[in-house]
């Protein structure tokens, strides 16, 4: 081994020193954090879906609501659609109880 590293030492200081310079120069590079690339800035107008959007939301609020909606002739000839639900039987108290043990039954988990 040590035959080797006499023969090839200049070799190894070379490959040391690339490895070196290669390693400051990956490390010393710009000082910016990568998450900073990230962000996104507005700055200036609003864009056309947002000023949509808003538009919408000042309609809606300038919206209000009473109840004469509901003495009106054409709400009272309104239907309902809805279909019933029919109550369903419900299954055990604890479905994670081992089978033939219910918490209902003897026992509190």
């Amino acid at each position: 081994m040590m035959s080797f590293l006499s023969r090839n030492a200049l070799a190894i200081v070379i490959i040391g020193a690339v490895a070196l310079g290669g390693a400051w120069y990956a490390f010393s590079g710009d000082s910016t954090p990568d998450d900073a690339l990230l962000t996104t800035e507005v700055v200036g107008e609003v864009g056309t879906a947002e000023a949509g959007i808003v538009n919408t939301l000042l309609t809606l609020r300038a919206v209000s609501l009473s109840g004469t909606i509901f003495s009106d002739p054409t709400f009272g000839t309104l239907r309902d659609f809805g279909t019933q639900i029919v109550p369903e039987p419900v299954g055990r108290r604890n479905p994670f109880a081992p089978r033939g043990f219910d918490a209902g039954e003897g026992g509190e988990i």
